[in-house]
């Protein structure tokens, strides 16, 4: 829910839980006979060297031109000879760089969204709307997804925000390019490509949409996005995430929300970050025709921001969630902002397979775990793809 996200948990950008490139190390060569074949990089620092690199080759693997750098494969001896040469600048093991690993975020794992992937349910053909901030257009995670955009206020880089809010260092591509971050944080969640790099969405294959009703700062009038909601149903895309909400409501975005259920949009809404307090559900969740989502933690606890109130219909993981952000980065951002996604993600998933709004938000609430907490706190329970797509939840593989 944005405008109370501000100072929860937010990590540093790029931070990738262990995840590193290989360094090419020299072992390899080092181990190596005198006799036997080793592949290796070559620097030379005149035609001199060139030609000498290519002499003791056995096989030359590339001619780097522009870089004065040769990879060949020779006997060690003649390589290490090469390396005492005043005209070679380098002898290095033509070692190997990985990719960065995909991280598969805690939230995901909890509630089984990989089981989902695993046996062919990535939400293909779903259309999802991120109601929000925009999303970043070009990020590696989310481009191959987005499908189209509108926006109903204006991106803006420049400048800075009352509140201590800041801007995305991002470029405005278009009028619905995310401008903050949070919408971008929220498209990963639901909908991040599983392409071994970055994260990992609860839908990896559903079309991602961009509604841009939040500004630069993370705010947009009750008017501004009861346009978007207008919008989403207008468009017949099956659902729409709003991490989003104030403590009062508003009659024309009921009208907005009433409209867009009732053309067949399941329609997931942010609790809140009000708590610890009790009977604070904010707007738009509060409404029924909202799927009001709590917060939890790797703990199965409620988070201690996460708002409560009879109104909960459902809890997702929200506390220390790692994922998408402007500018083709990732951070990790805490909020029922962060847990509504994964249920707008896995609402996808079902409605690929052909359920109605009606029915997806049945199923998502018939379906959901048990963890101990009581319904003003979790509604029917925690969230679980596995359980909301008829399969056990060890079938992974």
């Amino acid at each position: 829910m944005l405008g109370n996200d501000n100072g929860v948990s937010r990590r540093n950008i790029l931070k990738l839980a262990g995840a590193s490139v290989a360094t090419a190390a020299g072992s390899g060569l080092a181990a190596a006979k005198p006799g036997d074949t080793v592949e290796v990089n070559i620097g030379f620092s005149s035609e001199r060297g060139r030609s000498l690199a290519l002499d003791a080759a056995d096989h030359v693997v590339r001619d780097f031109d522009s870089l004065n750098i040769v990879t060949l494969r020779a006997a060690k001896q003649a390589v290490t000879a090469l390396d005492k040469n005043p005209n070679i600048r380098y002898v290095e093991e033509n070692g190997q760089m990985h990719a960065l690993a995909q991280t598969l975020d805690w939230g995901q794992d909890r509630i089984d969204s990989e089981v989902a992937h695993a046996n062919g349910e990535t939400g293909a053909g779903a259309d999802i709307a991120i109601i929000d901030t925009g999303i970043d257009d070009d990020h590696p995670d989310l481009s191959a997804n987005i499908g189209s955009g509108k926006s109903f206020v204006a991106c803006s880089t420049k400048g800075g925000c009352r509140y201590g809010a800041k801007p995305a260092n991002n470029t405005c591509n278009y009028s619905w390019t995310d401008d903050n971050d949070h919408g971008t944080h929220c498209a990963g969640i639901a909908d991040a490509v599983d392409n071994s790099q970055g994260v990992v969405g609860a839908s990896t294959d559903a079309t991602l949409h961009a509604v841009k009703v939040l500004d630069k700062c993370g705010s947009g009038s009750f008017s501004d996005i009861t346009a978007g909601v207008e919008y989403v149903a207008d468009q017949g895309w099956d659902v729409g995430s709003m991490s989003l909400g104030a403590s009062s409501g508003s009659s024309a975005l009921r009208d907005a929300c009433q409209y867009a259920v009732n053309n067949g949009v399941f329609l997931v809404g942010a609790a809140g970050n009000s708590g610890p307090c009790t009977d604070c559900v904010g707007y738009p969740a509060a409404y029924p025709e909202v799927m009001a989502v709590s917060s939890t933690n790797s703990s199965d606890g409620l988070s201690s921001f996460s708002s409560q109130g009879p109104e909960v219909d459902i809890a997702a993981p929200g506390t220390d969630i790692y994922s998408s952000v402007a500018n083709g980065t990732y951070d990790t951002f805490s909020g029922t902002s962060m847990a509504t996604p994964h249920v707008a993600g896995v609402a996808g998933l079902l409605m690929a397979n052909g359920y109605t709004n009606t029915e997806a938000r049945n199923q998502l609430a018939s379906t959901a775990e048990d963890i101990g907490l009581g319904s003003n706190e979790s509604g029917a329970g925690l969230l679980d793809a596995a359980a909301a797509l008829g399969l056990d939840s060890s079938d992974s593989t």
